[in-house]
């Protein structure tokens, strides 16, 4: 077994992609036995084979824990390098994982570009994290468990013994008397994986004795199965997203196979970088969507992200804060910035020209209500309410759009909709009024200064 372990290993690192090995060396059985076989092997050494250990400080024998890893490494030649973490914050997860959250990320500080780590992982490691996946209600990605190779850091995660059951390393181990330290933690059966790897593994394996094998099959197959729906939600995002992306066509979705609704909104809401919402989230969303009233605007928050619908779409943003009651400003010209983070300008045709001194004193403020505008071409005034019904946009947004007045009188509704007086100023000094990123339209298609840019869309402010 000793021997089929070193061969196992040996053929795994020649489908190593190049670069520098470091193995993550605890100092227990597998890790001990993972070190002690890639040291012998010529290949690995030839990569710089070097050893990583992290000392938590949670228990009493951390240091000499450190001490004796160090020993070890140096009987076989390897260099080491212990790293010291902060003291661990436990998350609504436990212990369990704001451990191993925060070894991963003290790891993933330590590799150099390219380098690969080495994590002694093995069937019965894999076991436990389908069976503790199943047990959080997992689809077929966490089902599909621990991954031989993937991205981590600035290099590369690799567990070679992942088809290996423990017995074979703890044979290995025997075979070469290798001394490796004992966690008293791994004996309590309070944490999660520990209570299945004593209490609930050993007696499935009595009445299947393959248990782990099989269940390491149907891992593979899982990962076979997430990366097909992968494949899909890729392409049915593609022609669900808008021009906006931060919005998704929400009858399209509610239309998916079951397979791609989580999938591709949990895509669309990580490449916005917003939360992932739980499970409970997505079912009450989709429940709102199907029950919500025509004319409604159902939205579902979690964390510090929220979706909302509107028409033939849901938005994906981040809570607004409320703004400022009764703000106004006085402004002639500079950047102005607005209570939300955007900013207001004069944007010159001629870039080198500033408008400060020359733009005439105008008043900023926000919606009270009952605010008229007459657009350039329009025959008549119109109320502001509607037309802002009639671009489109969000009703949240709606309240966050900055109204420039001169005299009193509404000439331009930030840089969307531009009245007769807006226009001459602008033409005065040629120069256009700019909402800069940041406010609350971002991604919003929208008419600007009547026809200058969509004369299509301009008759939807039009008299």
């Amino acid at each position: 077994m000793s021997t089929a372990l070193t061969g196992h290993l040996q053929a795994q690192l020649s489908r190593l992609p190049a670069g520098p090995v470091a193995v993550a060396f605890s100092g227990g059985m597998d890790s001990t036995v993972l070190l002690h076989a890639l040291a012998g092997l010529p290949a690995a050494r030839a990569r710089g084979l070097r050893a990583l250990h992290i000392d938590h400080g949670l228990q009493e024998q951390s240091g000499q824990w450190s001490r004796q890893c160090r020993e070890v490494a140096g009987s076989l030649g390897v260099t080491f390098e212990s790293v010291g973490i902060d003291p661990i914050v436990v998350s609504g997860h436990g212990i369990e994982d704001a451990a191993r959250a925060a070894r991963y990320t003290a790891l993933a500080g330590r590799l150099a570009a390219g380098e690969v780590l080495a994590v002694a992982h093995h069937a019965d490691d894999q076991a436990e994290t389908v069976l503790l996946k199943l047990l959080r209600g997992a689809g077929p990605e966490g089902i599909g468990g621990m991954r031989a190779l993937r991205a981590f850091g600035t290099g590369l995660l690799w567990r070679p013994l992942l088809d290996l059951p423990r017995a074979q390393l703890h044979a290995y181990a025997t075979t070469h008397a290798l001394h490796w330290t004992d966690d008293p933690s791994n004996s309590n059966t309070q944490l999660r994986r520990n209570f299945l790897r004593t209490e609930i593994l050993p007696r499935i394996r009595q009445r299947w004795p393959e248990a782990g094998a099989a269940i390491g099959h149907s891992a593979r197959w899982a990962v076979a199965a997430a990366q097909f729906i992968e494949q899909q939600a890729a392409a049915a995002l593609v022609r669900l997203q808008g021009a906006d992306p931060a919005t998704l066509a929400w009858r399209g979705w509610l239309e998916l196979p079951e397979a791609l609704k989580d999938p591709v909104l949990r895509r669309w809401l990580r490449a916005l970088g917003m939360d992932e919402p739980a499970h409970i989230h997505v079912a009450e969303l989709e429940r709102q969507l199907r029950d919500a009233a025509e004319d409604s605007t159902p939205c579902i928050s979690w964390q510090r992200s929220e979706v909302r619908r509107y028409r033939d779409r849901i938005y994906a943003l981040h809570p607004q804060a409320a703004l400022p009651v009764d703000w106004q400003a006085a402004w002639q010209g500079d950047r102005l910035a607005l209570p939300d983070g955007g900013r207001l300008e004069w944007r010159s045709h001629d870039k080198k020209e500033s408008l400060a001194a020359k733009a005439p004193s105008l008043d900023v403020r926000y919606r009270r209500g009952g605010e008229r505008i007459k657009p350039v071409d329009a025959t008549h005034t119109r109320d502001l309410r509607l037309l802002l019904q009639e671009t489109g946009i969000p009703p949240w947004q709606r309240n966050r759009i900055p109204l420039i007045h001169a005299d009193a009188e509404l000439i331009a509704v930030g840089d969307l909709i531009l009245a007769r007086k807006g226009r001459e100023l602008c033409d005065r000094f040629g120069a256009e009024i700019v909402l800069g990123e940041g406010w609350g339209l971002k991604g919003v298609t929208l008419p600007v200064f009547s026809r200058r840019i969509f004369p299509a869309r301009v008759n939807s402010i039009r008299a």
